[in-house]
């Protein structure tokens, strides 16, 4: 235990150099105030002040050790306060978990300190402060409470687990003091939040990202199908439509096949706009609105065998333009993957409105095999919802079927409605 031993031998050894060095300044000062030197009430009184004086010293000489190989444990308002300081100073998002664990690992006079953030099923390194080789063999190895090894606090926001705080004993078998666990743990609580905080703002940083991707690659498709089809097309109309007119002054038979190539290509020209309208916004959705083009679209899948029920309001208020398509998109892909994959016989859509639209679909087919990788349908269902700030579950027993969860947002305007 040579920790123990070297805050012993400091405190003791100063105090002991200090009760003399006093002793000796008292019988001093005293002898010199009074004219007298070996007077043994001098000495008494000395002995006196300098026991009085002993423990004060002692405790005070003991903080100071203790802060200088402890760090600030003894006196957790300094730890929480400088870690809500650093969090107050920190502007730039990015530097806010490796301020919080620099600041930990001073204050603590800890080797290593790590923050992870979950994302999806793994914990990922976002900060970290101290010695690396402590890094590679603590995360490599389960980390658990063991004293040789780094220990995992759960960093939690409102009971969702959103990361862990990795400290690493100051020593090798060396264990926290239930004092310092729980200093640990009040850390912990705050380091949660922030690490909520960070989350978010990374979730949003690529929220937006992945938005002005999907309208510049939107925008390239529109451009590469008005400048390479339309463009081409209506140009061949246009000249066309001359040759036409300089046929029908000499040749009337061959201007009115020609008039007639020139309408097939005109209706070619039509279906392509409506494919480009289709693509931005089906048209049922104004035609019908929401809940008539679904049923619309499970008539179309019904005719595979499949028995489809469209549980919804008659009459839904009018929703915002993006939940429509994401809750049509969302039911038309579940459908299309319950057709092809599911080998099911019946399926039921449910729409409920309430603070938000809320969109299921089950299926009683074979469901989900167990292991099996999310493909590009239910990675879009994911993805629709995650746009809007939804949430999408996906969940299947074997032989049971599956049943898929899509909780679109509203604005309060809907709600209300």
């Amino acid at each position: 235990d040579i920790d123990l031993i070297i805050n012993r031998t400091l405190v003791y050894g100063a105090l002991s150099a200090g009760v003399v060095g006093l002793y000796v300044l008292l019988v001093g000062t005293l002898g010199a105030l009074f004219q007298s030197s070996g007077n043994l009430v001098i000495a008494l009184v000395a002995t006196g002040l300098a026991a009085i004086l002993a423990q004060p010293l002692r405790a005070r000489l003991q903080r100071s050790v203790n802060r200088l190989m402890y760090g600030e444990r003894d006196d957790p308002y300094t730890v929480l306060s400088r870690l809500s300081q650093q969090l107050k100073t920190t502007l730039a998002p990015t530097a806010v978990l490796p301020n919080i664990a620099e600041a930990i690992a001073q204050t603590l006079k800890l080797p290593y300190v790590a923050i992870m953030l979950k994302q999806g099923e793994e914990m990922v390194v976002a900060a970290e402060s101290g010695d690396k080789e402590t890094r590679r063999q603590g995360i490599s190895e389960s980390v658990s409470l063991s004293p040789c090894l780094p220990v995992s606090l759960s960093l939690t926001y409102q009971a969702e687990t959103v990361g862990q705080l990795l400290v690493a004993p100051r020593a090798p078998g060396e264990a926290f003091t239930p004092g310092e666990r729980r200093l640990l743990d009040e850390i912990a609580v705050q380091a949660g939040v922030a690490a909520h905080a960070v989350r978010l703002t990374a979730d949003l940083q690529r929220s937006r990202e992945r938005l002005v991707t999907a309208r510049e690659e939107e925008r390239r498709r529109l451009r590469r199908d008005l400048h390479d089809g339309l463009g081409p097309q209506l140009a061949s109309l246009t000249l066309t439509l001359a040759a036409a007119r300089e046929l029908l002054r000499h040749d009337v038979d061959a201007a009115d096949r020609l008039l007639q190539e020139l309408a097939i290509h005109t209706q070619a020209a039509i279906a392509d706009i409506r494919r480009v309208v289709y693509d931005l916004r089906p048209p049922a959705l104004d035609d019908l609105g929401l809940v008539l083009a679904l049923r619309e679209q499970a008539g179309h899948y019904s005719q595979a065998g499949l028995q489809i029920t469209i549980d919804a309001p008659e009459h839904l208020p009018p929703l915002p333009a993006a939940v429509e398509v994401a809750a049509y998109r969302i039911v038309q892909e579940a459908l299309t993957n319950v057709v092809r994959h599911a080998q099911a016989r019946t399926c039921t859509v449910c729409l409920t409105l309430n603070d938000a639209l809320d969109v299921e679909i089950h299926d009683d087919g074979v469901g989900l095999s167990p292991g099996s990788r999310a493909g590009v349908g239910l990675t879009s269902m994911r993805e629709r919802t995650a746009e809007l700030g939804g949430t999408c579950q996906i969940e299947s027993v074997a032989g049971q079927g599956a049943r898929i969860h899509a909780r679109l947002p509203l604005p309060s305007a809907e709600r209300r409605t």
